[in-house]
């Protein structure tokens, strides 16, 4: 599928790479590895004045936590300043004023390995803030700072997207019995030591959820997505705190 498949019909800054241009395919060819997402949020970073990106912990395996800045460029060059102004207004419980002080967004995305579809469409997301020449991009930037996490459990991702591509074949097989679609144990939606990351907000006792809970609290964001898939033949869910 083209770009524009996805993303609306406007202007996109030509200096801003594309997932294709640096994954070699269009997002949803393949099922992206963790790796790739990390060369590819690297390439966002360092091409847009938007976006900065922030190594915030390891998992088990050793792989990148990432969490994405997205916001406009003077809101970029204050970030520190909007972080500890949000915290203070909180602590102080005065009423947000978004008119004079940025909505705290953060985006999240896959904390079950084999729900990759969050993970892919991140990257979409993405360009689409750091790339679009439109208006409206432009005022949400101006008002909100997007705190986007690509992936809650890389571990688990990467396992899932290797068993996925091995397994593809270039003629598309929907059948859900078709091997690519029936993992083998262990499967992709649990972490390095087999635990259900989504089980783990309370408990903290795993790197993946100790280094989101830290920045959660750094941030305290006024709209936290949390995005599953619910399989196939159910509709798409996210929750919204």
């Amino acid at each position: 599928m083209p770009l524009s498949y996805y993303l609306p019909d406007e202007d996109y800054n030509k200096n801003i790479p594309t997932p294709e241009s640096v994954l070699g395919y269009q997002v949803g060819e393949w099922h992206v590895r963790h790796d790739q997402l990390v060369q590819y949020y690297h390439a966002l970073a360092k091409s847009s004045d938007r976006v900065t990106l922030n190594v915030i912990g390891q998992s088990h395996e050793q792989r990148q936590l990432l969490q994405l800045v997205i916001t406009a460029p003077k809101n970029q060059s204050n970030i520190s300043s909007i972080q500890s102004n949000h915290i203070q207004r909180l602590q102080q419980r005065n009423k947000p004023n978004h008119d004079a002080f940025p909505l705290i967004v953060n985006l999240n995305y896959s904390v079950h390995g084999d729900e990759s579809s969050g993970s892919n469409a991140s990257m979409l997301v993405a360009y689409y803030l750091a790339a679009s020449s439109s208006p409206a991009v432009a005022e949400y930037l101006d008002q909100m700072v997007v705190l986007l996490d690509p992936s809650l459990n890389p571990d688990g991702l990467s396992r899932f997207a290797q068993w996925a591509n091995q397994h593809k074949g270039m003629n598309l097989n929907s059948d859900p019995n078709n091997r690519e679609h029936v993992q083998d144990w262990i499967r992709g939606r649990v972490n390095h030591y087999w635990f259900d990351l989504n089980r783990d907000w309370l408990l903290l006792q795993h790197p993946e959820s100790r280094a989101r809970i830290a920045q959660y609290h750094q941030w305290r964001p006024n709209v936290l997505t949390d995005h599953h898939e619910m399989g196939t033949h159910s509709t798409f869910f996210f929750s919204l705190a």
